[in-house]
């Protein structure tokens, strides 16, 4: 079997550097088998690609797209901590989407996290998940991503 760091090889994938904590917590956390991941933003070399309410100043694709990255720099902050080879499955994603006022696509705004999962782990990438809509987030991020896998 391809490990997984040879799948995000295969895929053209670099996993970023770990996110540094913006504020009283750390990146991921593991118990028992479990790790979760904190809430991680569409932040690439330090800065912060989509910000806005999506519906409004953010588009479904473009906020699809920062999902992508969410779910990448949570892969990295395990990576960090056990390595992306220890992942046996991912359990769940926890999407949040800085929503205009009647905006409801949150769930094709999380597609962005959980469709470069599928694509990394396959069948182990299926996962629960919850896209929530919400009035705002850190630094003005569009999205933002918490994963739960087991190791």
């Amino acid at each position: 079997m391809t490990s997984w760091s040879e799948r995000l090889t295969e895929l053209g994938i670099e996993l970023p550097a770990v996110v540094p904590p913006l504020a009283a917590y750390v990146p991921a956390v593991q118990t028992g088998s479990l790790v979760y991941t904190a809430g991680q933003l569409p932040m690439v070399a330090g800065k912060l690609t989509h910000s806005g309410k999506v519906g409004a100043a953010v588009t479904a694709e473009d906020a699809a797209d920062a999902a992508r990255t969410c779910a990448l720099n949570a892969l990295a902050a395990i990576d960090s901590l056990v390595g992306v080879d220890a992942i046996k499955r991912v359990v769940k994603v926890v999407g949040f989407v800085a929503s205009a006022p009647g905006f409801t696509g949150q769930p094709a705004v999380i597609n962005g996290a959980s469709n470069v999962l599928g694509d990394i782990f396959g069948d182990a990438g299926k996962h629960a998940r919850s896209a929530v809509g919400v009035a705002e987030l850190p630094l003005g991020a569009a999205v933002e991503i918490e994963l739960i896998v087991e190791v």
